[in-house]
């Protein structure tokens, strides 16, 4: 749960931050269903990208991992079968949601800044 709600801040703080790059190419002409293809392949990305490092750390270190963990094995597949897929939701609702509200700005009043 932890890391879900870390994920969320993270990827809609990285659109949040994006809104007048959006603004700009709004008022250039790109249209609104492109702009939210380029924000949701981008928060799927940078999810695998941790889950892949964090996948690589989980099993480099399981010594650290049993010590942390309650009724589990560090090398449960099931767990990391369960996770990935759970961030990913995470990842695509993270950057999904704060790129519907970056779209409905206007154009011209975020190009002029």
């Amino acid at each position: 749960m932890l890391a879900c709600i870390g994920l969320y801040g993270l990827l809609s703080y990285e659109v949040a931050r994006r809104t007048g790059e959006l603004g700009i190419r709004m008022a250039l002409g790109a249209q609104r269903r492109e702009l939210m293809r380029l924000i949701s392949r981008r928060g799927p990305l940078l999810a695998l990208a941790g889950a892949v490092i964090g996948i690589g750390t989980a099993m480099a270190v399981p010594w650290l991992m049993a010590a942390m963990l309650y009724n589990v094995r560090p090398y449960d597949p099931r767990t990391f079968v369960g996770v990935c897929p759970l961030l990913g939701l995470v990842a695509l609702a993270a950057c999904s949601i704060p790129a519907r509200r970056a779209l409905r700005i206007d154009p011209i009043g975020c190009a002029a800044r």
